[in-house]
């Protein structure tokens, strides 16, 4: 008994010791700087690479992507475009961008604007307050997670104001946009605000990111005005190689740009990513299937536009549909866009506005058949696993959802119309800053807006100089001596090897065809060898 009754008062005894040590131990997480309690390490790590893959779909993905897509002559101008939107939606972020998009509520469609650069808020764990969530890392990560959101939107706009826009006009557009119609849409249906408590789903964008850009696109172009006829009607790709490089980034960093969104390393993080591939493959290979029947060939830029569809359309229904849901949208935005695009915009009507890489049939189009594809077929199983009340879609036997998302799209669109039109009001009637460049810098491109060139072949400088009304100096001095070592070169291989400096016809790189100087005309009759090749 009194053995039984000395090791009950031990047992006790150490129970509340090792009680007493963990609550110690768990006092010391919380207020450890390093390691607080409510930090997931794994959560945090896979928030910051996520951001980062969202990153680098805008830079260098976009940047290159636009760079080969436009002619030539607009490379820098278009890249630099992106460049530039996603500096400046940064600093507007940090500053009040955040807090409006998901900060405290001031209306039920935005949050107050106030900073985010405070220490203290960026080391606490990320919560947003109106939506009642938390997260188990710091708003830092959230901060940046959600700033690369902001920042591509824009940049995925500007593919409709390609190669005519005024760059200062860009400046201007870009903060007021993003500040008066991205943060309002991203607070209305991610941050707690209407269509957020109403049901809408949008699980990475399909409508604050994608229906946005294809909306202000469209109508931003219209307020702007067209190209010049020579660009409309000759508009090849500079690069494509270097489109399929974009691409190709665009693809892989949407792995981010859905699989972040769950705020954690979860299993519906996983199935994000696989739907979202699934999705743009299907779509790809429809739309070259539907290229091949109708126009004969496999068209590289068109499994392009189909990639992009793809990706657009799979992003509002991520997580929450399954794998034969994602093959169907795949299917969808293959079709529906490429029916707009190739028919639909071919029409004199959709002709009046100049959509210079068809973001209203990709962005526009895409989100349309993403967003109701999502009331269609989302399930209940994934709905909760994304941490949704909604109780899928009509496949689940939820046919309202249909409804709750066409709801939504309409006030996305709407939002955008107004507030992109009221932007472009102030920066032409306001701040008299013309929309569009003259029509004179239009035939010029880069080197008239930039004084650069994507490909420092001097005799294109000399011709973008010549139609600007430049005086042509001639060649300098230390242009006819490089002349000079070329044409000792050129004698020095042809006695070698029997060669001239090429066949007839030929352009040597670097040399003006046009510079008729001594300097320049270094021709030598090609050898019997040469001819014979």
């Amino acid at each position: 008994m009194t053995s039984t009754s000395s090791t009950s008062v031990v047992s006790g005894a150490a129970l509340k010791t090792a009680q007493a040590t963990a609550a110690i131990a768990s006092a010391s997480a919380s207020s450890d700087p390093v390691a607080p309690a409510w930090l997931d390490a794994g959560h945090n790590a896979w928030q910051m690479t996520a951001g980062t893959l969202v990153a680098l779909q805008s830079i260098p993905g976009l940047v290159v992507l636009y760079a080969g897509w436009v002619k030539h002559k607009w490379s820098i101008n278009s890249a630099f475009m992106a460049f530039y939107a996603f500096a400046a939606v940064l600093v507007c972020w940090v500053l009040w961008g955040y807090q409006m998009s998901f900060g405290t509520q001031m209306l039920p469609l935005v949050g107050y604007p106030s900073i985010s650069v405070d220490l203290g808020f960026e080391l606490e764990d990320s919560n947003l307050p109106t939506a009642k969530l938390t997260q188990q890392f710091p708003q830092a990560s959230m901060v940046y997670f959600q700033f690369v959101f902001a920042a591509i939107t824009p940049i995925l706009i500007a593919g409709s104001f390609f190669c005519r826009m005024n760059f200062v006009a860009w400046m201007i557009f870009v903060p007021l946009w993003s500040t008066f119609s991205y943060s309002v849409g991203a607070f209305s249906i991610w941050g707690g605000g209407f269509l957020y408590n109403f049901g809408t789903i949008d699980y990475s964008g399909g409508y604050v990111i994608h229906l946005s850009a294809g909306t202000a696109g469209f109508v931003g172009a219209w307020w702007i005005g067209p190209r010049i006829p020579m660009d409309r009607v000759d508009a090849k790709p500079s690069n494509i190689t270097l489109m399929l490089v974009g691409a190709g980034i665009l693809w892989t960093g949407w792995n981010g740009f859905n699989g972040g969104d769950p705020y954690a390393a979860s299993p519906d993080a996983g199935a994000a990513v696989l739907n979202t591939n699934i999705c743009t493959a299907v779509s790809l290979l429809v739309w070259v299937i539907m290229d091949m029947i109708f126009f004969k060939k496999p068209s590289v830029i068109g499994a392009v536009q189909g990639m992009i569809t793809g990706l657009v359309a799979i992003t509002p229904a991520a997580g929450v549909v399954a794998g034969w849901g994602a093959i169907l949208l795949g299917v969808g935005s293959g079709t529906v866009p490429w029916i707009t695009m190739n028919i639909l915009g071919r029409t004199k009507l959709m002709r009046q506005v100049d959509d210079t890489l068809d973001v209203f049939h990709t962005h526009f189009v895409g989100a349309i058949v993403g967003g109701v594809g999502t009331g269609l077929w989302a399930t209940k199983k994934g709905c909760a696993a994304f941490g949704l009340t909604v109780p899928g879609g009509a496949v689940a036997g939820n046919g309202r959802q249909i409804g709750v998302q066409i709801v939504g799209a309409l006030f996305i669109i709407g939002w955008n119309i107004v507030w992109t039109s009221l932007i472009m009001m102030f920066i032409k009637y306001v701040c008299r800053v013309p929309l569009r460049m003259s029509d004179e810098m239009c035939e010029i491109g880069d080197y008239a807006i930039h004084g650069e060139e994507p490909y420092t072949f001097e005799y294109y400088n000399r011709s973008y100089r010549s139609i600007a009304g430049y005086e042509h100096q001639g060649p300098t001095d230390a242009e006819k001596a490089l002349r000079e070592v070329r044409k000792s070169h050129d004698v020095e291989r042809q006695h070698r090897f029997g060669i001239g400096n090429g066949v007839d016809g030929i352009v040597i790189t670097g040399r003006d065809p046009s510079d008729k100087t001594e300097a320049n005309s270094d021709e030598i009759t090609p050898t019997k060898e040469s001819k014979q090749e």
